[in-house]
């Protein structure tokens, strides 16, 4: 159920950046959600991360990476590939993440990956490239790779990486972890607000910016957050990146409810192909669990 919200936050915050097209720069409403969550969750939590810090303490270089380039990393680079390439490639590399997420925690914790869990991943995949092609998988053919792909594909290998270091998070509480790392996040996505006030490209929260900066800092950057770090805890990093497939399906629920698109056949027909990879995904008790359990 967290993973289900979490997915649902994160696709709500895609439509959210569809509606601020015109309302709030990009490089702003990165830097606005880190900064304003930091503002927040600093004052409310203060003396728990104060009570943590020598734990934290000797984890800067951690701690520093993963929300830096981990957290605002993802959301900047995601941001700026969207100038260069089409939400029909951004769909298909973003269901890349899975797979990422699956080979580098085998890479970093040696953890074992089934053929079931490979089959789910591909049977997701194909939901996640189904509603990237709008149903049609003749597309794919037609897709050309440009650097705004290849930047994608950086960001997807920064979230996949985000998603494997929280295994090794320090040994406090998520919402403390996560206090601390909107301090790097903000920091990282400073000089990139810079350069885009510098550039003239900066454009200031109209009212309906400030609308969307207030959902992606409560639900998206807050809420999502930490389910998404109760979840690694709960079922590991390798099946909570399964989840980053559900993200697109519902994208393109909330586009139809908030956005007045139609819905097609092809959504339907994804949905259960990312429902089915999730379930194929899922682990399994081994027959010893099963016979002490018997």
């Amino acid at each position: 159920m967290l993973l289900i919200l979490t997915a649902l936050f994160w696709a709500g915050n895609a439509v959210a950046g569809r509606i601020a097209l015109d309302d709030v720069s990009p490089f702003l409403l990165s830097f606005l959600r880190w900064f304003i969550l930091l503002i927040l969750l600093w004052t409310l939590y203060w003396k728990d991360i104060k009570m943590a810090w020598p734990q934290l303490r000797d984890r800067w270089l951690y701690l520093t990476l993963m929300g830096g380039v981990g957290l605002a990393g993802f959301n900047l680079v995601f941001y700026k590939a969207a100038h260069y390439t089409t939400a029909v490639n951004i769909g298909i590399l973003q269901g890349s993440i899975p797979l990422i997420v699956l080979l580098a925690a085998y890479l970093v914790y040696h953890s074992r990956i089934s053929i079931m869990q490979l089959v789910g991943v591909l049977v997701g995949l194909a939901g996640v490239i189904m509603v990237a092609t709008g149903g049609v998988p003749g597309m794919v053919k037609e897709i050309l790779f440009n650097k705004g792909d290849l930047m994608m594909a950086a960001a997807c290998v920064l979230y996949a990486g985000y998603t494997v270091g929280l295994k090794s998070r320090p040994a406090v509480t998520g919402l403390v972890v996560f206090s601390v790392l909107c301090l790097p996040a903000t920091l990282f996505s400073l000089p990139f607000v810079i350069f885009e006030i510098l550039s003239g490209e900066a454009l200031m929260p109209t009212v309906t910016g400030w609308y969307v900066v207030a959902y992606v800092v409560f639900l998206p950057s807050f809420l999502a957050q930490l389910f998404y770090l109760r979840s690694v805890d709960l079922v590991g990093p390798g099946r909570t990146g399964m989840f980053v497939n559900l993200t697109p399906v519902f994208a393109a629920c909330l586009a139809v409810l908030l956005l007045n698109e139609s819905f097609q056949l092809y959504h339907s027909v994804a949905l259960v192909l990312v429902l089915g990879g999730l379930w194929l995904s899922r682990e399994r008790p081994s027959r010893r669990t099963e016979s002490a359990a018997n």
